[in-house]
């Protein structure tokens, strides 16, 4: 019999998540969202968070919390824990994650993306499209590695941080919580915490 298991996110990114679950095994029983739609992909989108209780009441004790904004993320992975859900983890078939990374819970890795030997995911993380995570590699909670970022090895990003689409970080640099890396930078030094930097090569901008 499949676990079932609530989505949290009802847009694009929660139905690239909801693929990834029900290919890993899982029965997306329900997806909440803020407003009304029929479904994804066979999966009933429903309103109002009231309705998280309500499943856990109908005995749907798993979760997956698919909102790409990392802060958003974490306000609902907190409303899920405090109503007793477990989380799971949506890794793509087509994703190459080694089995000596250590992986957090709520963990999304999308099609092509690649976690290399060492690397440390924490709870939370997203992995988007064809982004590479190298050894040794530590990504705080939250992160979210966008499609196409290259990541070479022993970066360490912060929790909440955000790595825009097709930037690459150099071996060994640091990113802090919650800054932001614009899209298509090259991260040659580290980014203070809360700090946004791009450009190539990217430089903090106040």
């Amino acid at each position: 019999m499949k676990q079932r298991v609530v989505v949290v996110g009802a847009g694009g990114h929660a139905r690239v998540c909801v693929e990834l679950l029900q290919q890993s095994g899982y029965d997306v029983v329900a997806c909440v969202g803020t407003a009304p739609a029929e479904a994804i992909l066979g999966a009933p989108v429903i309103a109002g968070d009231h309705h998280l209780s309500v499943l856990r009441d109908q005995g749907v004790h798993l979760a997956f919390v698919a909102l790409g904004d990392n802060r958003l993320r974490k306000k609902l992975a907190e409303t899920c824990s405090r109503l007793g859900y477990s989380f799971v983890n949506a890794i793509s078939p087509h994703a190459v994650v080694s089995g000596n990374a250590t992986m957090g819970h709520g963990v999304a890795v999308m099609p092509r993306a690649v976690v290399n030997v060492g690397a440390i995911i924490g709870d939370f993380v997203v992995v988007n499209t064809g982004a590479t995570i190298d050894h040794d590699c530590q990504l705080g909670n939250m992160v979210h590695v966008a499609p196409q970022c290259g990541l070479a090895g022993s970066v360490t990003i912060g929790e909440g941080s955000l790595i825009g689409i097709g930037s690459s970080l150099l071996p060994g640099t640091r990113v802090g919580r919650y800054a932001v890396i614009g899209a298509g930078s090259v991260v040659t030094r580290d980014v203070p915490d809360g700090k946004v930097a791009f450009g190539t090569p990217a430089k903090v901008r106040d």
